[in-house]
């Protein structure tokens, strides 16, 4: 069934034909009806497989369709994330598919300032897509209200729902005084997590669960090869050059370590962006579009962003470091093959985080493909790397030298 054939606005329609949406995917085919018809869903789906616009597209369309004119009456719908980068994110994906129609979509986040956000809520707005912290602000100085809200979504639902968010989502559901409808999607859930999820939706909430046995989308390839940890920076750098073009995301631990990963990519002379909670909004926002935009095709990461980059043509995700969670494993690969697109991502896994491996693989269910290397192979790259880095050394204090003599030919003529 194509999207022309479904009983939505013709606005939208043409939106979607604008966007290249011609089919709807499994997710959105299975979620778009029931949100239609006003139930409450519960939807798990790997990433990259189009959950945005499966709760978008009915959101916007039953707006739309309750209002007479373009005038605000309230906002009518309420988007929820972990974070600011998947706020702007989804905003831009609302904005899009509610083009022309008589809905206003508007992504409220943190790190910048009120002012220009306020006179956009004070225009009025539709649907807000928010992060908890920057909108709870916005409800106490009185900006916001959430009285007429009739549907609430939270995206990246396991997260979410996650200690350090559950007691806003309850308070949010309290300060809801209409009924109203709920709807959670995610691309990972535990039993723990799924309890709390059922127990903030109707006995009859549908639950929609696509590819349970395989969280990792089908459009990626993934596998682990096993590397000392001193020795990773050799083999991301050969990795690097052995694919010159392609667009790269680079996962770490750490803040330090994303850091840490730069600077050691800058002395062999590969550029790259750093994007983590360390770094202001203005940054992180710098970041994202120099990345989208083709000006620099490395990205190193820390988790804060696994969730929050939807970058449709994505090559590589490099697991520089495991992640600590096992779920944030998905999360991560899910950056490539988004969409229609294919996409491959490699992990490096050291001696102290095969436990780590371990959990990530009990929770997929399956043993991730490993890539062996010979040992003349991994003695090779080696070698190579540390010619290379002995060359940039020399290269680096020769530089130098030839600084030091400059500057001291420029003291001798000022002296005479």
């Amino acid at each position: 069934m194509k999207f022309e054939k479904y009983h939505i606005s013709e606005d939208i329609k043409h939106n979607l034909a604008q966007l290249g949406f011609k089919r709807p995917t499994d997710i959105q085919f299975k979620s778009i009806p029931s949100i239609l018809k006003g139930e409450d869903v519960l939807a798990i789906a790997p990433t990259g497989t189009g959950k945005t616009a499966a709760f978008a597209i009915p959101l916007i369309d039953k707006i739309h369709q309750g209002k007479s004119s373009k005038r605000n009456t309230g906002i009518k719908g309420l988007v929820m994330v972990p974070t600011r980068e998947l706020a702007m994110q989804i905003g831009e994906v609302f904005t899009s598919i509610a083009k022309h129609t008589k809905v206003k979509t508007f992504a409220l986040i943190g790190g910048i300032e009120q002012d220009v956000q306020l006179k956009k809520l004070q225009e009025g707005i539709d649907i807000l897509i928010t992060t908890p912290g920057r909108m709870f602000d916005l409800i106490h100085q009185g900006y916001i209200s959430l009285a007429r809200i009739d549907t609430l979504v939270l995206d990246e639902a396991d997260h979410m729902l996650d200690l350090g968010f559950i007691k806003d989502i309850q308070y949010v559901k309290k300060m809801l005084s209409r009924k109203h409808q709920t709807l959670f999607f995610s691309a990972t859930i535990n039993r723990e997590i799924k309890k709390l999820a059922f127990s903030q939706v109707n006995s009859s909430a549908i639950r929609i669960q696509i590819s349970p046995d395989d969280p990792v989308s089908a459009n990626v390839s993934h596998a682990v090869m096993f590397v000392e940890m001193d020795d990773k920076r050799f083999f991301l750098e050969s990795f690097i050059r052995e694919n010159p073009v392609s667009k790269i995301i680079i996962f770490v631990r750490t803040r330090v370590r994303a850091e840490r990963v730069a600077k050691a990519m800058e002395r062999v002379l590969i550029q790259s962006i750093t994007i983590h909670g360390e770094k202001d909004q203005s940054e992180r926002s710098d970041a994202m579009r120099r990345f989208k935009e083709g000006e620099c095709n490395i990205l190193i990461a820390t988790d804060v962003s696994a969730r929050g980059i939807d970058i449709p043509d994505v090559n590589y995700v490099i697991n520089y470091d495991l992640p600590e969670k096992a779920e944030n494993y998905v999360h991560r690969v899910g950056r490539t093959g988004r969409g229609v697109h294919k996409g491959i991502a490699l992990s490096f896994c050291s001696e102290d985080e095969k436990e780590i491996l371990s959990e990530i693989q009990q929770f997929l269910n399956k043993e991730i493909e490993v890539l062996k290397i010979g040992k003349k192979d991994y003695a090779r790259t080696m070698e190579i790397a540390k010619k290379k880095t002995d060359t940039d050394v020399h290269a680096l204090i020769e530089d130098h030298e030839v600084w030091l003599k400059t500057k001291k030919k420029k003291r001798t003529k000022k002296v005479r």
